[in-house]
């Protein structure tokens, strides 16, 4: 009983947090106020004005015209599938599928959505969705260093539930409107690699060594898997739990 009143309260505290929203000439979401956006080439970089902050979470926007490669079943095929990453010393690592990709409902619009570690950047959770609205598709991913995931769950799931796609039909016939990757390109992991700063990928990975650790792990899988706020519960709910089992 006490975990059922306090979502609704959690749920208040994530609208207040969320005053700021983004919009270029393809989506607009909901972002935290202390966040800004800029564009680099065709992507959107969206990320904490804060030094710290910054390193730890990232959502980045990229646009296509729509090619041979982009309908819903091949997005889903290609998040299926593990992607190689080229970490530190030239190592290709195969990044580790969270959870299956599966067509979602966002405001009207369809989407694919799928996550996976490891895929852009070594440690990093990355959350891929993808949609086609006419002739565009959009590729939007939601990147939290592993040890900071929950901390930003609440985040990306206002961000998630306010996307809303708004590309013009002559999106397409107005360069002057927005950088649009070509149509022979394909989306989904590996795509915004070149977007992805350079300090991301120098996070260490401290504090998962151990049996507790491993138990945090299993929670914030849950909170990965259910993309919200009861998993966050569930999370730091565990911890409180284990603190009186100690005393």
């Amino acid at each position: 009983m006490k975990f059922a009143g306090l979502v609704p309260l959690l749920l208040l505290l994530s609208v207040a947090t969320h005053a700021k929203v983004f919009r270029n000439n393809y989506i607009s979401f909901e972002m935290p106020d202390t966040w800004r956006c800029n564009l680099e080439q065709t992507e959107w970089v969206c990320r904490s004005e804060s030094l710290k902050e910054s390193k730890e979470a990232i959502i980045i926007l990229t646009a296509k015209e729509v090619g041979p490669t982009d309908s819903f079943q091949q997005y889903e095929d290609r998040l299926n599938s593990p992607f190689q990453v080229t970490g530190r010393g030239g190592v290709a690592t195969p990044s580790k599928i969270s959870y299956k990709a599966k067509k979602t409902q966002v405001n009207g619009q369809t989407w694919v959505d799928g996550l996976h570690l490891g895929s852009e950047v070594p440690n990093y959770f990355t959350r891929y969705l993808a949609t086609i609205k006419e002739k565009i598709a959009v590729l939007i991913t939601f990147s939290a260093h592993r040890n900071f995931y929950a901390k930003y769950s609440q985040d990306f799931f206002k961000a998630v539930q306010s996307l809303r796609v708004i590309a013009s039909k002559n999106l397409l016939s107005r360069p002057d409107m927005g950088n649009l990757r070509p149509g022979s390109e394909m989306l989904g992991p590996g795509l915004q690699s070149g977007a992805m700063p350079s300090d991301m990928a120098q996070m260490d990975d401290p504090g998962l060594k151990g049996k507790g650790n491993k138990k945090k792990m299993m929670y914030l899988g849950l909170a990965l898997a259910v993309g919200g706020v009861g998993a966050y519960f569930l999370l730091t709910s565990g911890g409180k739990k284990k603190k009186r089992r100690s005393k």
